[in-house]
């Protein structure tokens, strides 16, 4: 039977997206990084990784590190899995799903380096802020999986939900505030950590920035 041109035509982008399913019939509980990704190197976490531009540049800068893009949308996931599968990367892949789903049921205690959140959803409607991804609850998740000593990182360019964001971490005495790193003119593409952050870059927002330590 012919296809018909209107039918969308699904590219196998296995290994460097699968869904959480996936995963889930590949280990019964909780992921083994270095059966996952072959080596015993740290692993950090980019929640909600877009199109995937952070796990991407990370992953090429950071060859030694292994990066995993969670991205709940499908269609942006598998965006940044074809930048993966064209440059072969061994140590990036992107699950398609549900963060607290992932925290809960695939990702060990202690398990974990660095947990990434850049330009969560703000969700601007009060009413659909209980859909916000930087909760109560998710702190206890990154918690359970960073290792002692391990980073969270997180950027918005929405001044709001940045007060939201610090009053959770800052008066968490499970976690030391350390200064983010300074940021000075973009000189290039790789000087913005999402095509997001670029975009509100070049039109003169202000992007807060936060980084937390994991006290041991």
């Amino acid at each position: 039977m012919t296809r018909s041109m209107s039918q969308p035509i699904t590219v196998d982008l296995q290994p460097w997206f699968v869904t959480l399913d996936d995963v889930a019939e590949r280990y019964d509980g909780f992921v083994d990084w270095a059966d996952y990704f072959g080596n015993a190197n740290p692993v950090w976490i980019d929640v909600g990784c877009g199109r995937g531009k952070f796990t991407v540049d990370a992953s090429d800068a950071n060859p030694d590190v292994n990066l995993l893009g969670i991205e709940i949308d499908y269609r942006e996931g598998r965006h940044g899995a074809k930048r993966l599968a064209k440059r072969e990367s061994p140590n990036a892949r992107i699950w398609g799903g549900d963060v607290a789903r992932v925290f809960d049921k695939l990702v060990a205690a202690d398990s974990v380096d660095e947990v990434h959140v850049y330009f969560p959803d703000p969700w601007w409607k009060r009413k659909h802020r209980r859909r916000r991804v930087f909760t109560d609850e998710f702190v206890d998740r990154a918690v359970r999986v960073l290792r002692p000593g391990g980073f969270l990182h997180s950027w918005t360019d929405v001044g709001e939900y940045f007060e939201v964001i610090s009053a959770l971490m800052n008066h968490d005495r499970r976690f030391e505030n350390l200064a983010p790193p300074e940021v000075g003119p973009a000189e290039n593409d790789l000087d913005y950590r999402t095509s997001f952050e670029r975009k509100k870059r070049k039109a003169g927002c202000e992007i807060h920035r936060g980084k937390w330590r994991l006290i041991p």
